[in-house]
């Protein structure tokens, strides 16, 4: 990616990490978490990673999540300075997860060594 979409991604996570958690209303999306925003080339389409803090709540917490997307657009559109506000869909960031799932195999071989 370019150095300009580099920026605009990371300027669209801090703003929308602050919107939900302070602006949203919504008590489903309170404990979310944003973690990477891949934009597309032409700033069209942006991908929002996030994680919960819940694992149970994480289908209602995305639908919220998707529910929300034209209050968080909106928001955004008054916070970073773009001509358009790419549309957003939001995912579930299964790479803590899996870097999780790494980490206890590597304890176990640890383990096993001793």
């Amino acid at each position: 990616m370019s150095v300009k979409i580099d920026r605009i991604a990371s300027n669209i996570v801090k703003e929308i990490s602050y919107i939900l958690a302070y602006e949203v209303k919504d008590n489903d999306i309170k404990f979310v978490t944003v973690t990477d925003c891949k934009l597309s080339s032409d700033l069209s389409y942006a991908k929002i990673y996030v994680t919960v803090l819940d694992i149970s709540k994480k289908d209602t917490t995305l639908k919220a999540l998707k529910d929300a997307s034209g209050f968080i657009r909106h928001e955004l559109a008054e916070r970073v300075d773009i001509r358009h506000i790419p549309e957003l869909e939001f995912v579930y960031d299964e790479s803590i997860e899996y870097g999780k799932k790494i980490e206890n195999i590597i304890d176990k071989i640890h383990e096993d060594e001793n």
